[in-house]
């Protein structure tokens, strides 16, 4: 192999690695995940307090990038202990034998300037469904501010068992939203 040739090859290899996406450190103090639904016709919002979320993310090439997010779902703080208690029990979260909910991407798109479209699968109480829904993303200094929200059926997850199908007390509709915080 010629100089020449050497060169092109280190170049396009740099071109190549550039244009990967980058595993970025999230802020687990700035990032938040919660849960807003409705209780007796009143919205609550609900805060899970242990969350890990992995981005690999490339701004120049969205679609070379990936998501993954476990829940703990134990973590659901709506404010009360005792309901926070209720909500871990089988006929909720059964967070014993599920403790995590997850996403895992399939596809990330770029939706224009600053906005993403991901795609991928939601699993929460070992019910598994394909999901997609609008991403905002922005930098802040050297930061990447990932905000969206997605809205789910609470029952096609088995998210309220026994009593709690009835939806006049606690809304079907339920909508997770997610600020993230996450550095190179």
């Amino acid at each position: 192999m010629n100089t020449t040739q050497r060169a092109v090859l280190v170049s396009l290899l740099g071109l190549s690695l550039a244009a990967s996406a980058a595993v970025l450190k999230t802020d687990a103090a700035k990032s938040t995940v919660s849960a807003t639904f409705k209780q007796m016709n009143v919205p609550i919002e609900s805060k899970f307090k242990k969350h890990n979320i992995v981005i690999d993310y490339s701004a120049a090439t969205p679609e070379a990038s990936k998501a993954t997010v476990e829940i703990d779902t134990a973590s659901m703080d709506l404010g009360d202990a005792d309901m926070n208690k209720e909500v871990a029990k089988k006929e909720w979260f059964n967070s014993a034998q599920f403790p995590k909910a997850t996403f895992t991407s399939t596809a990330i798109k770029s939706a224009g300037a600053g906005k993403l479209t991901v795609s991928g699968k939601l699993t929460i109480k070992g019910k598994s469904a394909d999901v997609s829904f609008p991403l905002t993303v922005k930098a802040d200094g050297k930061n990447q501010v990932f905000d969206g929200s997605l809205p789910i059926k609470r029952l096609a997850f088995n998210i309220g068992e026994g009593e709690w199908k009835d939806t006049g007390m606690v809304a079907d509709d339920v909508t997770i939203k997610f600020h993230v915080v996450a550095a190179p």
